[in-house]
């Protein structure tokens, strides 16, 4: 039966699971109700989380801090539920600079950003998922709460047509057009189509198929699915529905009314600047935006035109935007995992934004009312947590204080305990360091260790490195890409050290890291508050001989506190496994790609995440240029790097390669498509 969630899993659920989650199906049978999952790291939450889905049969958005985490998680649930619609949806640039103002250098900075194709194609077929069926997960970052567009106006630009319609052949490329969609009729690509005598060929911007649809004079005769490669049709439809290729979606009338609005708003803040004794600012506001007016007028579109959303969309100052929770139905369910994480990120997002832009208004280069292209506050978020399920090992106040119940996972069905946890000095933590990993290098077990500092993370890796140690580092300035391929290349045993600082905590699986090593473990703070302690402990909790040596000097308050709660969970475990005569077996898993398939290399490619650069499969001469390109930027040739950069650009079409690059550093042990740079992610 179609809309139904099918959990597929070889195993039920053990240990405490059945439990957990007999006790939130029953807290959702209540309406509202707000439950929070406390689970140790390897307790199995998102099988826990996937029977949850399918006992209740509602659609689902589970929300993670991160691309990575996200794309973990929705590996994850596409293989819990193969035979449903299991969505991905974060951010879809690969290259970001927000448009900023710093007015004590005087310098503004203008947006730029390189649109990830792939990315986008998940995020439309997200909301068309959302839009026909029920059975529809949707793993999402803290993106799904920016501004996408009203939904009523996306649901009202569907093109919808079926076989023995009447059809003028002029009007339905017109509705083509109108729902962004580009005639190309030698190169069909997603958002594109195509007209041949009495064919139409459409490629949709969200699927993997193509539809071509056959007229007999203005009757539609057929309308098939193809491959758009081969051209081979695939089944055929009584009628279908094509999709806005694009969330933004406005009309022309609309775009007449807004100019009118925008032009006011424009006059009266010109008058102000001007009334102030300030002829610069006046000046730069009004030739910025009647050029953005006659680029709307005229082309219907204009760099920055989210900036205009309240005015094109109809909603007076201060409405709430349309976001991606708009479309899920009142009855669905929300899962915030890592939400001691996830929650305070969302809550930060709107001053954040608003900080911004208030200079942008303030100097001249924005009209207000681009203060309401923004995130939903924390006041519009929080009612769509009507039936939510915080997860976290380590829940924060937020959660405690407003769940109607907690649940506890604290059993591992592999009966691995929470680590050992060693206080060791953290004079001379370095030495003591590298004695405590080469046994464990040497028996062919992995080893994470934070550092406090990005700085420090590279030094070292590059001290560790010198020493004959294979190791590498990992910091934000990483892109989500190189970040995935580090970690799946540490599972391999390309090397068996990963240096970092606080990227190494939630929702990371790596069964093959048996020690962890925090340094400085007694500076107290946010990265070492008990909270990300207990979570960077949990790094071991997946294999048996796991083990966490803190470097301290002294005692603080958040190391009795997470020492004492590991401590408590390792008693609960092995009381379990005594209990059942489990002997404790380390976790063994599967070596797989973080990201999800969709945005990694070719099936055909034998080295996986090889020739991917911001997140396309690249052709081998692409892949040797911009090896070349790299390495004209470390001999500090600018132009041959520019030029090649270009080249790269034309060859694959409308990919965006950053411009701005800072040199490697002088020395350094990390292999190339590692090392960092100032891309501005």
């Amino acid at each position: 039966m179609e809309d139904r969630f099918e959990l597929v899993t070889p195993w039920p659920p053990a240990g405490d699971q059945p439990e957990a989650i007999e006790k939130l199906v029953k807290g959702f049978e209540t309406q509202g109700a707000r439950q929070t999952l406390l689970g140790v790291t390897g307790s199995g939450k998102t099988f826990t989380m996937a029977n949850v889905i399918e006992r209740l049969q509602r659609p689902t958005l589970v929300m993670a801090h991160n691309k990575t985490l996200a794309a973990q998680l929705y590996s994850e649930f596409k293989e819990f539920f193969p035979n449903n619609s299991v969505n991905y949806f974060v951010s879809y640039y690969d290259y970001y600079q927000p448009e900023a103002y710093m007015p004590a250098q005087d310098i503004y900075i203008e947006k730029d950003a390189s649109i990830n194709e792939r990315i986008e194609k998940l995020r439309l077929a997200t909301t068309k998922a959302l839009l026909e069926r029920r059975d529809v997960i949707v793993v999402a970052s803290v993106s799904c709460i920016y501004g996408l567009g009203m939904k009523k106006n996306y649901e009202e630009a569907i093109f919808r047509f079926a076989v023995g319609e009447r059809w003028d052949r002029r009007q339905f490329i017109t509705r083509l057009l109108d729902n962004y969609y580009t005639r190309n009729d030698m190169d069909l690509r997603p958002g594109f189509f195509r007209s041949r005598g009495e064919t139409m060929e459409i490629y949709p911007a969200y699927s993997d198929s193509a539809i071509r649809v056959l007229f007999f004079d203005d009757e539609i005769e057929r309308i098939e699915e193809i491959d758009p490669v081969s051209g081979k049709s695939t089944g055929e439809k009584e009628k279908t529905g094509i999709f806005p290729a694009q969330h933004y979606v406005t009309t022309s009338d609309a775009i007449q009314k807004a100019a009118k609005q925008i032009e006011e708003e424009m006059e009266r803040c010109v008058s102000e600047f001007e009334s102030q004794g300030r002829p610069l600012e006046a000046q730069r506001l009004k030739m910025r935006t009647k050029y953005d007016l006659e680029m709307l007028l005229e082309v219907g579109y204009c760099s920055g035109i989210e900036n205009y959303s309240r005015f094109l969309d109809g909603r007076q100052p201060g409405d709430t935007p349309g976001t991606l929770m708009d479309f899920f139905p009142q009855d669905s369910l929300i899962f915030i995992d890592e939400s001691h994480m996830t929650l305070p990120q969302v809550r930060g997002m709107y001053n954040g934004d608003r900080a911004r832009k208030t200079v942008l208004v303030e100097h001249g280069f924005r009209l207000p009312s681009c203060l309401d292209n923004r995130p939903l506050k924390w006041d519009e978020y929080e009612p769509h947590l009507r039936n939510a399920l915080f997860i976290s090992a380590t829940p924060g106040d937020y959660e405690f204080d407003h769940s109607d119940q907690i649940a506890e996972q604290l059993i591992r069905p592999t009966g691995v305990t929470d680590p050992v946890v060693e206080i060791h000095p953290a004079t001379g933590q370095v030495d003591d360091l590298i004695a405590e990993v080469r046994p464990v290098v040497e028996r062919g077990d992995r080893v994470l260790v934070s550092t406090l500092t990005k700085r420090s993370a590279e030094d070292l890796a590059e001290y560790m490195a010198e020493l004959g140690i294979k190791v590498r580092y990992i910091h934000s300035e990483l892109d989500t890409f190189e970040r995935a391929e580090l970690l799946r290349d540490l599972r391999l045993g390309v090397f068996n050290v990963l240096v970092g600082v606080n990227l190494l905590r939630e929702g990371i699986d790596l069964p093959e890291v048996s020690l962890v090593a925090i340094l400085d473990a007694d500076r107290e703070g946010y990265l070492r508050a008990h909270r990300s302690l207990i979570q960077m402990i949990g790094r071991a909790a997946r294999n048996q001989a796991g083990k966490v040596i803190l470097y301290a000097d002294r005692i603080t308050d958040s190391i009795d506190a997470a020492v004492k709660e590991t401590e408590r969970r390792r008693e609960v475990q092995i009381a379990f496994n005594e209990k059942h005569g489990i002997t404790p077996q380390t976790v063994v898993k599967a070596v797989k790609n973080l990201l999800p398939a969709e945005l990694v290399a070719d099936e055909d490619d034998e080295t996986p995440g090889d020739g991917v650069y911001l997140g396309r499969v690249a052709s081998p001469n692409i892949r040797e240029m911009e090896k070349k390109m790299w390495e004209a930027v470390e001999r500090l040739d600018f132009e041959e790097a520019a030029e090649l950069r270009d080249r790269i650009t034309e060859l694959k079409g409308d990919a965006k390669v950053g411009t701005e690059h800072k040199n490697y550093r002088r020395k350094t042990t990390q292999p190339k498509k590692y090392r960092r740079r100032n891309s501005k992610k």
